[in-house]
């Protein structure tokens, strides 16, 4: 790879944090399409599982921006908006029927979406 072919810091950054999104929506898309809504009622889980595609299909975009990312604009940001939306739809859930247990797992999966949002728009902001 030449030095012209490198990527410049920003982009690496960029690229790794849709590398992240893109294996928690691919990973995450698969188990609940697989798995379903367990003990809930068939609309529930009708909706469950097409939320899991939207998930899964979020998941190969960020893959495909991470891999391409020196021809990435603007979708960077939607993915960014898109990770953090979910974020505070997990806030909202929270605030009206509270944090799942294990507590740590969800926390663990609320943070990263409050926070890679920031780091990707403003990297992606420093490469453009």
């Amino acid at each position: 790879m030449t030095p012209e072919q490198a990527l410049s810091t920003s982009q690496l950054i960029v690229a790794v944090c849709l590398f992240i999104v893109a294996a928690i929506a691919l990973v995450g898309g698969a188990l609940q399409f697989t798995v379903g809504q367990p003990d809930t009622s068939p609309r529930l889980d009708n909706v469950h599982r097409f939320m899991a595609g939207v998930y899964f299909s979020t998941g190969l975009i960020a893959l495909w921006a991470a891999l391409t990312i020196r021809q990435q604009g603007f979708l960077v940001y939607l993915l960014a908006l898109g990770v953090l939306l979910a974020g505070i739809g997990r806030l909202v859930s929270i605030s009206k029927v509270g944090l799942p247990k294990p507590m740590a797992v969800w926390l663990g999966y609320l943070i990263p979406e409050l926070v890679l949002p920031f780091v990707i728009a403003i990297a992606h902001g420093w490469s453009g």
